[in-house]
């Protein structure tokens, strides 16, 4: 490696899993409330089966324990006790009815979902701690003036600006060039890690589509960040054209003085002009500075040689006759010095070779061999920013099984498109591999969460804290439709979508419509009156459903632990690695799928 100091301590394999087992229990009981899908809530009367509360009840609790959470609660301050202690907290009987299991306290259940998050069980490691370890006292190598937000959304900006740094830091920690980008999309972070940081990165993904598409934005991408990287010479450069004006000045006086003295016929008594009546006043500290300059930018060039594309321009040219001391390639004739510089030219090309962004397509399975793909592997990093589904666990495995493959930065995100070894258990399949569960604890557990709690994984409750709550009214329409179509229709199970149909709507009637005949059905079939009248009937329940997402929403973080712990625990098992982590990288607001898993491989 090329840095040798500690990186932070995590908590080792033995403390993850009593923090999984405990979490196991507590989701034990409150699967349940995951589970049920939104779209059969009236059908399947999701809330008597589930909630033994009035809807009122629970909605006026969680605001309550939303209100209190900036305050230190008794009941908080023994969370922590118990969590530092390692102890377990939940009190099931007090969450759920022992007979029914149903929700009877939802003070209890808010809590002990808290309890349950990633934050609040210790497992993450700080990112700013991290960035110091790695980096020791060596600073980035980087223009910090650089912002990806000037070349995409904010969003997009946030998540490439935080995980680029933190993929720089790693790379110049293990001493490696090569990036192998899974997942890589439309490219942003494939191309800022090359433009920015100067590492060579494959981005591999399984669209030819977007492969085609990140080539082309990468191309223009280059051509804008040329013209934004000039913005912070335009000082240095602005006073080399300063000065050229004013030597053009110079040339034309001199030309006059010239002239004149041909045309004097009384050349005894012409006086010998001086330099000073019309050159500038080039004083020592002048050219002191200039010469500083010059030099910074010399280096800086250097030190970012991998950043300037096809840098040949040379300020000495424009600068005054003498205002530095000649060197050697001063003497070289103007013919032979533009050779130079065309030489010079392809050298710079030659080294930014090594330094570029390259799009493949290809689909990534866990047995997927690198060699296939990339001729030139190297020792490098794998990276995934939001790698969809089973791609993020086949990352990890595919950086556990090839020796190139020194470290791994993962954030994954999908978690209902996740394949699950005991989903369907009866069902015969020769799948080997799967998405969850991967750690030996939960494998042997057989533990399943169901695709509908892995949906309710990927609900952000830090946005419904801040007021970007959920769509109530647009959930509302889709569970009632489904209480029409099955009483009208006769249909229970629709493999087809109704999609993005509310926001094009109207009104319920207009939803209605439009929905049944996405859906292939007759909607002529339904008179108006009919379709009110089951609006009618449900509209005083819908606090029901809000209620009931809302408990969702709560919970939505447990599941996410439970995904992230079992990717987690799964490389604390692995033989070779000397280090792993989860970090929290983003903001959960602005991109709510914010946890990268981390690793890196013992030295050979």
């Amino acid at each position: 490696m090329a840095a040798s100091g500690p990186l932070p301590v995590t908590q080792d394999l033995s403390t993850l899993r009593a923090k999984l087992q405990g979490l196991l229990r507590f989701l034990t009981e409150a699967l349940s409330i995951s589970s049920a899908h939104t779209v059969d809530f009236y059908t399947e009367s999701v809330w008597e089966q589930v909630v033994d509360l009035p809807p009122e009840t629970v909605l006026a609790a969680l605001r309550s324990a939303a209100e209190a959470e900036a305050e230190a609660q008794p009941a908080e301050a023994r969370l922590q006790v118990e969590a530092e202690s390692g102890s377990d907290i939940t009190d099931f009987p007090k969450i759920f009815c022992e007979t029914s299991q149903k929700l009877v306290s939802v003070e209890a259940f808010a809590l002990t979902a808290k309890y349950y998050s990633v934050q609040n069980l210790g497992i993450c490691t700080p990112f700013e701690q991290l960035l110091v370890a790695l980096r020791g006292n060596q600073k980035q190598r980087t223009d910090e003036n650089v912002k990806p937000d000037e070349f995409m959304n904010l969003k997009k900006s946030h998540e490439v600006q935080a995980m680029s740094e933190l993929i720089s830091s790693i790379a110049d920690y293990c001493g490696i060039k090569q990036i192998i980008d899974l997942g890589s999309g439309k490219g942003y972070l494939s191309s800022f890690l090359s433009l920015k940081y100067g590492l060579k990165v494959y981005g591999i993904d399984s669209s030819n589509t977007n492969t085609h598409g990140a080539e082309e934005r990468n191309r223009k991408l280059k051509k804008h960040w040329k013209v934004y990287r000039r913005r912070s010479k335009l000082d240095v450069n602005g006073l080399a054209l300063q000065m050229a004006k004013e030597r053009k000045v110079q040339d034309e006086i001199k030309f006059k003085a010239d002239i004149e003295g041909v045309c004097n016929s009384s050349t005894a008594n012409q006086e010998k002009m001086s330099t000073s009546d019309f050159l500038p006043d080039f004083s020592a500290s002048v050219i002191s500075n200039i010469r500083k300059q010059m030099e910074n930018l010399h280096v800086y060039s250097h030190r970012e040689e991998n950043l300037c594309f096809e840098n040949a321009f040379s300020l000495r040219d424009l600068l005054p006759i003498n205002a530095i001391e000649p060197t050697s390639s001063s003497h070289i004739p103007k013919r032979k010095m533009s050779e130079t510089n065309k030489e010079r030219r392809k050298m710079t090309s030659k080294s930014n070779e090594s330094n570029i962004y390259s799009p493949l397509t290809s689909f990534i399975t866990a047995d997927s061999e690198l060699h296939d793909i990339i001729k030139d592997l190297e020792d490098c990093l794998m990276v995934g920013l939001h790698t969809c589904g089973d791609l993020a666990p086949n990352t990890l495995r595919i950086f556990t099984s090839e020796s190139e493959i020194k470290g791994v930065c993962s954030v994954g995100c999908c978690y209902h498109l996740l394949s699950e070894e005991f989903e369907n258990p009866h069902k015969e399949c020769t799948q080997e591999k799967w998405g969850f569960p991967m750690c030996r604890y939960l494998k042997e557990e057989r533990w399943c969460c169901g695709r509908n709690a892995r949906m309710s994984a990927c609900l952000a409750l830090e946005r419904v804290a801040v007021g970007q709550g959920l769509p109530t009214e647009s959930l509302f329409y889709r569970a009632v439709l489904q209480d029409i179509i099955k009483d009208c229709y006769g249909i229970t199970k629709c493999d087809r979508h109704v999609g993005k149909i509310y926001s094009k709507s109207s009104s319920f009637l207009d939803y209605v419509r439009k929905s049944l005949k996405k859906l292939g059905l007759d909607e002529s079939k339904l008179p108006e009156k009919i379709i009110m009248d089951y609006y009618e009937k449900y509209k005083p329940r819908m606090n029901e459903l809000e209620a009931f997402n809302t408990l969702k929403v709560v919970l939505a973080p447990c599941i996410e632990t439970l995904i992230l712990l079992d990717r987690l625990c799964y490389l604390k098992e692995q033989d070779d690695i000397a280090w792993s982590a989860l970090v929290k990288l983003f903001d959960p607001v602005k991109s709510p799928r914010c946890y990268a898993i981390i690793a890196l491989k013992k030295q050979q």
